[in-house]
């Protein structure tokens, strides 16, 4: 990736930041803890309102369709800034980028808490995202080049993606224990005290970097055009619900919004200093990991969100109950992400781990898409939570590994952001698809005269069925996209460093 940051032939200049030595191994995975708990937070915060959507609906009247902008409101922003901000870290240096949004965050969650009408919560879940999106776009940057040795890396990586994939879950958890203990509020309330102890240990244990400098540019013209296009293709799907997909509205809005993503392609073939430079795509591997990542997310949202409410009005479970229920995939989670999934990945390649993984995942929401109005918990629910947790603990690894793929140290935050931007594009775009369709479907229902947790539960359904084909195309991506690993995989030993890019 080393020539997204200067042109291929171009030699090291005065301006690029001086190579320091090498963190020592306990400096090194005290950093890792640091960036994994703001991590946590953000991702904590992106899963925790689902437990407590019910709540905030009967006390700020939210109609159903519009409560999943209490979702989209952060993820749209998040998504559509993080290449801006993966970029603005190479370019000022990501620990003064990731502290930065910290405090945004900060200042947010406090709105957010504050909130007494819609219009407020969702204006500040939008500043949330823009602070999540600061925070969060440089941090996979940062632990690739702290940890170069590749069985050290993938370790790393393991911790990171268990964070980012068991997170979810505990949020869950979490968000059933403060709504019933106290009250919606304090979901975001909670996120103050874990900010600023995250942001001051930030400024003690990461190392001060100063970037390449502003002078290399920024493209903020790309940023918002691929900004503009996510956030108007979520409303179009969004508004879906009370138009049609054929109504003159949602054709306008759709072909706008594919009319900013080509401005931006155009933006970026052209650019001097492009936000994200097309040769990124070049590696089959890299291009295949993002496009794979955006389909298996897309899934997964919405089996948090759909199963979270499932489990909520159609079960009578209660927040609490619900965030116990997600337990088992965080256990999974972490038991595949920590242990298993580096051993497999250094074993055989991302490759042949990630396919499994995904198999995995499709039949558990298949077998999702099965619930009925008068489910059990230990046969309808938990085989399906299980499969996710090991699907999802091998999978996002493997992701990962893939999509940071010749990475340098010179634009390894805009290769994080671009990993990042893919698996926020997916958790919003799949979200607002999968809750259209589920809301559709159970107004059809109810207007057959069906009673209403009949009419939820088939809603439901549908948004499993859908979830489990957008895997079941990422797995088809995954088998002739991305690049069959090498017989004979080198060790990490080897002294030649991969070119950039190379699909390794």
């Amino acid at each position: 990736m080393s020539e997204i940051a200067a042109p291929s032939n171009a030699s090291p200049t005065p301006e690029s930041p001086p190579s320091e030595p090498a963190l020592g191994f306990r400096e090194r995975w005290i950093a890792l803890i640091t960036l994994c708990a703001g991590m946590l937070m953000i991702i904590l915060d992106g899963t925790i309102v689902n437990v407590a959507l019910p709540s905030i609906q009967d006390d700020l009247g939210f109609s159903q369709s519009n409560l999943a902008w209490v979702v989209n409101a952060y993820l749209i922003p998040f998504g559509g800034l993080l290449l801006l901000a993966g970029r603005l870290g190479d370019l000022l240096g990501r620990k003064r980028l990731f502290t930065t949004g910290l405090l945004v965050f900060i200042g947010a969650s406090l709105l957010c808490g504050l909130a007494q009408s819609e219009a407020m919560l969702i204006g500040a879940r939008f500043l949330q995202g823009v602070g999540g999106a600061m925070t969060s776009a440089v941090i996979l940057g940062m632990i690739v080049t702290m940890f170069p040795d590749q069985k050290e890396q993938a370790r790393a990586i393991g911790v990171y993606s268990f964070v980012a994939a068991a997170g979810g879950s505990l949020g869950l958890l979490l968000g059933g224990v403060l709504t019933e203990a106290l009250s919606w509020h304090w979901i975001f309330f909670v996120n103050l005290p874990i900010g600023i102890v995250t942001a001051v240990m930030a400024r003690r244990v990461l190392r001060h970097e100063d970037g390449l400098g502003l002078h290399h540019g920024a493209d903020i013209t790309g940023a918002g055009l691929i900004t503009g296009s996510i956030m108007l293709a979520v409303y179009t799907v969004v508004q879906v619900a009370d138009t049609g997909w054929g109504s003159a509205t949602t054709l306008t809005l759709g072909a706008v919004s594919l009319a900013l993503l080509a401005g931006f392609i155009t933006r970026e073939a052209t650019a001097k200093n492009p936000l994200m430079p097309l040769s990124v795509f070049r590696s089959r591997n890299v291009a295949g990991a993002n496009l794979v990542q955006i389909l298996m997310v897309a899934g997964l949202f919405g089996m948090f969100f759909m199963g979270a409410l499932y489990l909520q009005r159609v079960l009578d479970y209660s927040a609490i109950e619900v965030g116990v229920a997600f337990l088992p995939l965080s256990i999974g989670i972490g038991a595949m992400s920590l242990k298993w999934a580096p051993m497999l990945v250094n074993k055989y390649g991302p490759r042949p781990v990630l396919i499994p993984a995904l198999l995995l995942i499709a039949v558990a929401l298949l077998l999702l898409s099965q619930v009925s109005v008068d489910g059990h918990y230990a046969t309808d629910l938990l085989p399906s939570m299980l499969m996710i947790g090991i699907g999802a603990g091998l999978g996002f690894p493997a992701l990962m590994t893939l999509a940071m793929s010749g990475a340098t140290a010179e634009d390894a935050g805009l290769a994080s952001g671009l990993v990042n931007t893919s698996q926020q594009m997916g958790g919003a775009l799949g979200l607002a698809l999968l809750v259209t369709m589920s809301t559709t479907r159970t107004d059809d229902r109810l207007a057959d005269g069906v009673n209403q947790a009949t009419a939820l539960t088939d809603g439901y359904q549908l948004a499993f069925a859908i979830g489990a084909g957008l895997v079941l195309f990422g797995v088809l991506l995954a088998l002739t996209v991305l690049e069959k690993p090498d017989p004979t995989p080198q060790e990490a030993e080897d002294p030649e460093p991969r070119p950039a890019y190379d699909g390794a």
